[in-house]
């Protein structure tokens, strides 16, 4: 008995650690789904990493088939359910990750097909414009029509823009007018307010007078005692 817990511990750590080593090479393998620029046909590497999946999920199909059959060979009484739940969870994975390998090779194999289809595509543009010079020039001339127009089409934004601040300026220019000639009316039909004004005004160029003569004594001292 105690050889037939041995078995089983020994074979389930093979599978785990296969089902850990599948984990690391889909990592790999799922790169080349994502891949923008993916080659025409499979590289070797590609290739390698697709064998090596298929050759861990056979072996791991044979442990389990190892430990269904040491399961099977234990009596009722010995057979505990922790195992029987070990061994379904370890096909479960398994089943899980056919799947995964399933949807990658499918998934790279559209990347490849629309890539190739557009290289394609390329090709047969390329090659209509080696045969047929005039097109070549023709298509030129549309795509600068096109710039053209994108261009016209910018200027007149701007200037749309540009008018429309100049309108917002005319606005605002009319508003502060009309805020002076409210003030200034209501300023006139107050008595004194006119001379009140003109008294600060003056004083305000009699202080300037005083203090523009101030610095032009001071600058002449200091040029009497240089």
């Amino acid at each position: 008995m105690s050889s037939t817990g041995g078995g089983w511990a020994q074979l389930r750590q093979q599978a785990r650690s296969l089902e850990t080593q599948t984990e690391s090479l889909f990592h790999t393998y799922s790169q080349y789904a994502s891949m923008t620029n993916i080659p025409q046909k499979p590289s070797e590497e590609e290739q390698r990493t697709e064998a090596q999946l298929q050759d861990i999920l056979q072996k791991r199909e044979a442990l389990i088939a190892q430990l269904t059959r040491l399961l099977d060979s234990e009596s009722a009484l010995t057979s505990s359910a922790l195992k029987q739940n070990n061994l379904a969870r370890h096909r479960e994975i398994l089943q899980d990750h056919r799947r995964e390998l399933a949807r990658l090779k499918s998934t790279i194999t559209d990347v490849r097909n629309k890539a190739n289809l557009l290289s394609n595509v390329r090709s047969d543009i390329d090659a209509y414009r080696s045969s047929n010079p005039g097109a070549t020039e023709a298509e030129y001339m549309l795509d600068e029509r096109r710039r053209i127009d994108n261009s016209h089409t910018m200027a007149d934004s701007v200037l749309s823009q540009a008018y429309a601040v100049n309108e917002s300026f005319g606005l605002q220019r009319e508003t502060l007018a009309s805020i002076n000639r409210r003030i200034v009316g209501a300023a006139s039909q107050v008595p004194g307010i006119n001379s009140l004004i003109g008294r600060i005004g003056a004083k305000k160029r009699r202080d300037g007078i005083i203090l523009g003569s101030f610095i032009a004594f001071c600058f002449l001292m200091l040029l009497f005692f240089r």
